[in-house]
């Protein structure tokens, strides 16, 4: 039993040595009897405990903010300019829709001879088309209607903007703390496989052990390597959508824990179906096929064609021998809608109206349907990430502290101290991991699931185009992250 009690002893210190080194100290105040209760004098160990925010204490450089980040997006994110700069096409449109056809100045000549008998006539005029029924207004109308368009999708690309930016912020947050729980982790296990070593040296493991201890230390320091990817891959995701990819990698600043977006999944679907700016676009986009129409139904009423000059006339009077000199001409005329009444345009416009008033029942329903799929997914993630902080990470770090004081008091071996503080950090990546979920499922129904804002606005005249937000952010690890995580 002595033998066994020392075999654990030299195991303890080991182990402590190698996880633990810099509470190898043993505590000045200690009580005489608690150190006379280890045997070999072996030093109480202190369990160590996952903690978010570690990367942000320890960082060496200014944190990147979430406001900084916004700002930064603001002011370089291309696809906000173009949505500026679709605004003053569509006033440009609106302004040379209301301006009046221009006059025409011609000359004119009729009978024109030469020679010493001359005549004929010679002179000029002015020709004015009158606009008749309002068309230019109506045509004003049009295209302020696209002017409104154009500003709506301006608003929608500024949500899109800050939508993505938030997103692929809390991405980079949450790969920066799994990072930190996969280097502990592999640390973990490093020690673990040298206290093998060392215990196989005096005999007191065999070579299986081992070398099983090594190839789980290497698969975690694999998935510590391509962590440092996956933060590489996500910090340049989002300098692509701050429109500066020559920001040199940074840390981030956030709390993951806490003020987590906090939704209502019924109230959440009913807003992004009636009041997301896709809704306003399909709206004015109606309002803007009703003005083609009304303008398509003036087409018919014709134009008048004013004209009016002066002619020089050549010929010579019968009763006097000079010419007739100047006359006045004026022409007065109109197209007489016999055939053309505009009619294949009217009914092309009708249609379009058609289409429109339809399309706005179609956006509705396909918000409905997708923010319905966005809900669902916020839900499970938060309902994941609760039972994660309530139930299972409290539960898992208590058992390991008793299993830490078992191990100081000879009780337990290392192999189950090991597996204890190994699971309470698989649940922690876990939570991080289900936390990144809560934000990105949480952050795309906050932004009406305007979620790619490296996609160009929509120009006015693509009324297909206000529900194409189909493309919800959540990351590639929504799957168990028990599954991906490497085990010994």
């Amino acid at each position: 039993m002595q033998r066994v009690s020392e075999k654990f002893a030299t195991l303890a210190l080991l182990l402590t040595t190698a996880l633990f080194p810099s509470l190898a100290q043993q505590p000045m105040n200690m009580p005489q009897d608690q150190m006379d209760h280890h045997h070999m004098n072996i030093p109480i160990v202190q369990p160590v405990y996952p903690h978010l925010g570690r990367a942000q204490e320890n960082s060496s450089s200014p944190l990147l903010t979430l406001e900084a980040a916004q700002r930064i997006a603001a002011e370089s994110n291309p696809t906000l300019h173009q949505a500026e700069a679709e605004i003053r096409a569509s006033k440009a449109r609106q302004q040379q829709a209301g301006l009046y056809p221009n006059p025409t100045v011609a000359y004119t000549g009729d009978e024109i001879r030469g020679g010493s008998v001359g005549g004929g006539k010679q002179g000029f005029f002015v020709q004015q088309t009158i606009v008749t029924a309002g068309k230019i207004a109506r045509s004003r109308d049009v295209f302020s209607k696209e002017t409104q368009l154009a500003e709506i999708e301006a608003q929608e690309q500024k949500i899109r903007v800050e939508t993505s930016v938030k997103t692929a912020f809390l991405r980079v947050l949450a790969a920066q703390e799994l990072l930190d729980v996969r280097r502990d982790l592999a640390r973990i296990q490093q020690g673990f496989s040298d206290t093998q070593r060392q215990l196989s040296n005096t005999g007191q493991a065999d070579e299986s052990e081992v070398l099983d201890s090594e190839v789980d230390a290497q698969r975690l320091r694999i998935s510590a390597r391509m962590q440092e990817n996956t933060l590489r891959e996500e910090w340049r995701s989002l300098t692509a959508l701050l429109g500066r990819p020559d920001l040199p990698l940074s840390t981030v600043s956030g709390d993951l824990e806490h003020n987590w977006p906090d939704l209502n999944e019924d109230q959440a679907v009913d807003t992004i179906a009636t009041r997301s700016p896709a809704n306003r676009i399909a709206d004015a986009s109606a309002a803007r096929a009703s003005a083609e129409l009304v303008r398509a139904q003036r087409e018919s009423i014709p134009d008048l064609q004013l004209r009016g000059g002066m002619e020089y006339n050549n010929e010579v009077l019968d009763t006097a021998n000079h010419a007739k000199g100047w006359e006045g001409i004026a022409e007065v005329g109109l197209q007489i809608p016999i055939f053309n009444r505009n009619q294949g345009n009217i009914a092309a416009a009708n249609a379009s109206l058609d289409r429109a008033n339809l399309e706005k029942q179609r956006v509705s329903l396909t918000l409905r349907d997708r923010a319905a799929t966005a809900a669902d997914q916020y839900a499970n993630a938060k309902l994941v990430a609760l039972e994660y902080r309530e139930e299972m990470l409290p539960r898992a770090k208590k058992a390991y502290t008793l299993m830490v004081e078992k191990y100081g008091l000879m009780l337990a071996a290392n192999p189950r101290v090991l597996e204890s503080q190994r699971k309470l950090f698989d649940l922690q990546a876990e939570y991080i991991v289900a936390l990144e979920n809560v934000w990105t499922a949480g952050i795309a129904l906050e932004g009406f699931l305007l979620t790619d804002g490296l996609e160009s606005p929509a120009r006015p005249g693509e009324v297909d185009r206000p529900v194409r937000e189909t493309n919800l952010p959540l990351p590639d690890r929504m799957m168990s992250p028990s599954d991906s995580m490497p085990r010994p």
